[in-house]
């Protein structure tokens, strides 16, 4: 193989190329006509149906189940409780890598948290089994409940998310401080926000002896995969998870989840398929949320609003039996340029589940309090917010001092600024109002989001009769994956999308990684764009050694791959089509195989982030406090873009959670109970088509020769970065207050606008 010389150009610079088109999806007709088949579609024979019993404190532990009620009522087949329920390989409390979290299956009487399973009823009915749950009327010892960041002690964590460390200094930030000319100091609140995707938790598990079908939403194939195999004792290979859809995943779905296991054990326990799945109240406890946040920022700067300090702190919680713990600091690391700079964070243990990653985790929380403290430092210069950043415009990562392998910010901002038309806002706040006489402000926030890559692979063959076929084990949460990898696959076996075949979505196809951290396109199509060259390579092997073939002798010109064609590199008019390579030798197909991950020695020499800045407006009612977000244009640089429209529609979605992080989203905790009082899409307010402004997301070209080959970063979670942080400024100009607490809320505002 090493002597043939194949087409070096990255597959999206061929001639012909599917990369870079705005295709629809490919898996959109199946679900509008409702034919694609999310996990609880699945019916197999005998089917049983289980429902979880949870707990309605949040400390103590259970005295009593009326069991005994339960069994009692028609159709119930089954009551697993602590103690009845089939043995575990492995303790669902052990941790043996970072992305291994607890989980509560049953393991004892002792409550952790509001709304952890105690107890599942099996029934041969949905409802046999919600009303058994309910017979089940449990009886607690209650302890007093540890709900807020007052309740508890504060410590330092070990680390922070994924193994960062929860503190980073560089340069003397008391030193420079002191000898600031101007000097603010500021702390914002943001609260608990809980995942809420349309597709809630649930599984449908099957067993055949020791070998275990799966369906059931995945972030991550073979890592849940490995879960269940260290769990119940039982070889990976034994283990089929189907998930080629997900309704919503945004971080929930990443790590397998306790209820998921129950599904599980509770099919071995009756021998039966099960079915499981979390009513919408039972997605705020055990299944992850973005922990609630305290965070104190302190700047300074010369009178011409050149930064001398930045320090960044934040309280967070994590649940009393595990750790997870919000980086919401570490937004502070790549964006402004200033000699002294610290991140740090202390925690608290509260009784609540275990926060875990949600959409742009640390990020979305710590860069709405850095875009808001960066805004009322460029108040304290008397400057524009825009020509602040810009002054303030960081050339190199300012925690590193790595350059960057490419940032196109300072286009983000000029074409933004441009479209919104920033230059015509007054610097005073409270200076605007439409001709309803609302007031009206002009906010600016800057996104950013690390381009990140796992680990992963992927199978790529050719057919005989010159088709194609993708396999990968990855996953569509409705981000558009099947059309975005299925581009990058035809072009890397030199064929047009409609003659390729993509699969995914099962554990049994190569393992594409987790879709999680914006990298999943990343780490997903360089495996795919390996496996093509590697299968093309190979078939290039067949047609240059055969003295048939027009390509014979072409190993050191080299060939192209295009249209399903070989081409000699130093002479086009001799090609040879795959069908025919392959009927010559006789075979029925030729398969490739490639990995993708980051390259260790492109981490170490660059910073590799995408960025994007926002604009908004707002406007308020001077009377009642109301606050719309009339308009939002966002301009972002993220690498190549596979596919534009989907790329457009990650990044309004990302500006849509955005407006619901200032203005909408949070849990309300009872503090006597520790539940969770607004568990509902009724009271836990999202925004709804209503509250979605104008929105207009510019994709600024960026070409970038060091994140990949590909030269892809993730877009899945930058756009939220910027933007609530944008619409909190918005705010400000339109009011002159600055209101630190969010979400901001009618009762914030009212009151103090006019």
């Amino acid at each position: 193989m090493a002597e043939i010389a194949l087409s070096t150009a990255p597959a999206h610079l061929r001639h012909g190329s599917n990369s870079g088109q705005p295709l629809t999806r490919r898996d959109g007709l199946l679900k509008v006509t409702g034919a694609a088949r999310f996990a609880a579609d699945h019916h197999p024979p005998g089917l049983l149906h289980a429902v979880i019993a949870a707990s309605t404190i949040a400390r103590g532990r259970v005295v009593s189940l009326d069991l005994a009620a339960a069994m009692a009522h028609p159709g119930v087949v089954a009551v697993m409780t602590p103690a009845h329920k089939p043995p575990l390989a492995a303790d669902p409390d052990a941790k043996t890598n970072p992305f291994m979290f607890r989980l509560d299956l049953l393991q004892n009487d002792r409550v952790r948290y509001a709304g952890q399973p105690i107890a599942v009823v099996i029934a041969e009915t949905l409802e046999a089994a919600t009303e058994g749950a309910a017979l089940l009327a449990p009886r607690y010892q209650r302890e007093p409940a540890r709900v807020g960041f007052e309740d508890a002690t504060v410590f330092t964590p070990p680390a922070v998310g994924v193994g960062s460390p929860a503190e980073v200094v560089v340069g003397d930030v008391a030193a420079e401080l002191a000898a600031a000319r101007l000097r603010i100091e500021a702390t914002y609140e943001t609260p608990a926000q809980y995942h809420n995707p349309i597709e809630p938790h649930a599984i449908v598990a099957a067993w055949d002896g020791e070998k275990l079908s799966v369906d059931t939403p995945s972030q991550g194939l073979a890592m849940a995969r490995a879960r269940i195999a260290g769990l119940f004792g039982i070889p990976a290979e034994n283990i089929e998870i189907r998930s080629p859809f997900l309704g919503g995943g945004f971080g929930c779905k990443g790590m397998l989840s306790g209820p998921q296991v129950l599904g599980i054990m509770a099919a071995r326990l009756v021998g039966w398929p099960v079915k499981l799945v979390l009513r919408r109240e039972q997605m705020f406890g055990p299944v992850g949320h973005r922990a609630p946040s305290r965070q104190t920022l302190r700047l300074g700067a010369e009178a011409g609003g050149r930064l001398r300090a930045l320090d960044h702190h934040t309280l967070t919680a994590s649940s009393t039996f595990d750790d997870f713990f919000e980086p919401a600091s570490n937004a502070s690391h790549t964006l402004y340029a200033s000699p002294a700079l610290r991140s740090a964070h202390e925690a608290v243990r509260l009784d609540t589940g275990t926060p875990l990653f949600m959409r742009a985790p640390g990020e979305a929380t710590g860069s709405i309090a850095l875009e808001s403290a960066i805004d009322e430092m460029a108040a304290a210069c008397a400057m524009d917010p825009l020509a602040f950043r810009l002054e303030n415009y960081a050339e190199v990562e300012p925690i590193s001092g790595k350059p960057f392998s490419s940032k196109a910010l300072r286009e983000c901002y000029a074409r933004g600024a441009e479209r919104f038309g920033w230059t015509a806002r007054p610097l005073a706040p409270g200076a605007m109002r439409d001709e309803a006489g609302l007031l009206v402000g002009w906010g600016v926030g800057t996104a950013t989001f690390p381009a990140l890559m796992f680990q992963g692979q992927a199978r790529a063959v050719i057919r005989a009769d010159g088709t194609g076929l993708i396999e990968c084990g990855a996953q569509d949460m409705g981000q558009g994956a099947w059309t975005a990898l299925a581009q990058i696959g035809a072009d890397g076996l030199g064929l047009d999308l409609e003659q390729v075949e993509f699969r995914a979505g099962s554990s049994d196809l190569p393992d594409a990684g987790i879709a999680g951290g914006s990298a999943h396109t990343a780490t997903a199509g360089m495996a795919i764009h390996a496996a093509g060259a590697d299968a093309i390579g190979r078939l290039a092997a067949l047609a240059t050694g055969d003295e048939r073939s027009a390509l014979f002798g072409a190993g050191n010109a080299g060939v192209i791959a295009r249209a399903g064609r070989l081409y000699r590199r130093d002479d086009e008019t001799r090609s040879e089509r795959y069908a025919d390579i392959l009927a010559r030798a006789g075979l029925f197909e030729i398969d490739g195989r490639g990995s993708g991950a980051a390259d260790p020695v492109a981490l170490a020499r660059y910073a590799m982030h995408a960025h994007g800045a926002v604009f908004a407006e707002v406007k308020i009612d001077p009377e009642f406090g109301q606050i719309r977000v009339s308009r939002l244009v966002g301009a972002f640089a993220a690498g190549r873009l596979v596919n534009p429209r989907l790329v457009r529609s990650q990044y309004y979605g990302g500006m849509i959670w955005g407006v619901s992080f200032a203005l909408h989203e949070r849990a309300v905790v009872d503090p006597r109970s520790g539940r969770v009082m607004n568990a509902n899409l009724a009271e836990y307010r999202v925004p709804v088509n209503a509250d979605v402004p104008s929105l207009e997301a510019i994709l600024v070209e960026e070409e970038d020769p060091h994140v990949n080959a590909l030269g892809i970063k993730g877009v899945g979670e930058i756009a939220i970065t910027g933007s609530a942080g944008a619409i909190a400024n918005a705010i400000w100009h339109a009011t002159g207050r600055r209101l630190r607490r969010f979400p901001v809320t009618l009762e914030q505002v009212a009151g103090v606008a006019g």
